[in-house]
């Protein structure tokens, strides 16, 4: 089977386990190759994108950050990734890092699920035209640039105008992204079997601002209509400055992240833990 890797070079457990990991599988005849940034930490040929992006299966060691780093390599080809959790939160990695070796041998088998999460694509629309294309598993966001003024976003959705947000910018998240900035920009939290995303001002200069969920064939136009410096990110891995007059067109992404499901009730269970919800000050009374 051929299987790659991806994991975080600034955690020495999660170099650490790929290591062993590696050292494992070779010994057992799989292909194995690791991408670029921790090559020189892993025993592994190296592969660079889109290469590395075709596999049988990318297992990715570290937290939710960098399982989003694999999905950004893997989603063109429809590769499932199996995320090992050595990260702080861990709301989309589900390997326990003792069960990974027993996972890939239930998923050589083809005994685990594979759960498909929904992405989106955001067009960078310049006088008419796209002049770029991102796909994003968590979210997409049009801000002000961190040294500029507020501003002014206009949001037109299916060709109608909804509403002009005066606020710091505008946030679009899928369900998988709904538990990471949408989370703290106080935005809803939604369950990741949902095909549906969310849209949430950031701070907004407005009482009655309130998140949005809209049907996954929407298509949502983001306008900057004052001026200043403002910036389009995507799983805040790429950036592009935008200018006045330009329109970021957020759709349905064609593309999907497969996962390997470990554990069908492991989102309930994060929720729980993750959100210290189990830490509540209300203790039920034992029946």
């Amino acid at each position: 089977m051929r299987i790659h890797l991806v994991a975080n070079p600034g955690r020495e457990d999660a170099i650490a386990a790929a290591q062993e990991l590696c050292q494992r599988l070779a010994s057992q005849g799989h292909e194995l190759a690791v991408e670029g940034d921790s090559a020189h930490l892993i025993p592994c040929p190296r592969l660079d994108v889109p290469e590395l992006g075709r596999a049988d299966l990318m297992v990715s060691f570290g937290g939710d950050g960098t399982l989003i780093k694999a999905a950004e390599i893997c989603s063109a080809h429809g590769t499932p990734i199996l995320g090992v959790a050595y990260g702080t939160f861990g709301f989309v990695t589900q390997c326990h890092p003792t069960q990974v070796e027993q996972a890939i041998e239930a998923f050589s088998r083809g005994e685990l699920e594979i759960e498909e999460r929904m992405m989106l694509q955001a067009d960078l629309v310049r006088g008419g035209q796209a002049i770029a294309s991102f796909h994003a598993l968590n979210e997409v966001v049009v801000q002000r640039s961190a040294t500029d003024r507020m501003m002014v976003f206009r949001v037109v959705v299916d060709g109608e105008k909804m509403t002009s947000y005066p606020a710091d910018g505008v946030l679009l998240a899928t369900p998988t992204g709904s538990t990471a900035y949408n989370l703290s920009a106080g935005g809803p939290i939604v369950d990741p079997s949902v095909n549906a995303f969310v849209m949430t001002a950031l701070a907004p200069h407005s009482l009655s601002s309130r998140s949005l969920v809209f049907r996954p064939e929407a298509v949502v136009e983001l306008n900057v209509v004052s001026r200043g410096d403002a910036v389009l990110t995507t799983d805040g891995r790429t950036r592009m400055h935008i200018l006045m007059g330009d329109c970021v067109r957020v759709t349905r992404s064609a593309r999907t992240t497969k996962l390997v499901r470990i554990d069908s009730r492991d989102f309930v269970r994060k929720l729980n833990a993750l959100l210290f919800w189990s830490h509540s000050i209300w203790r039920e009374k034992e029946t």
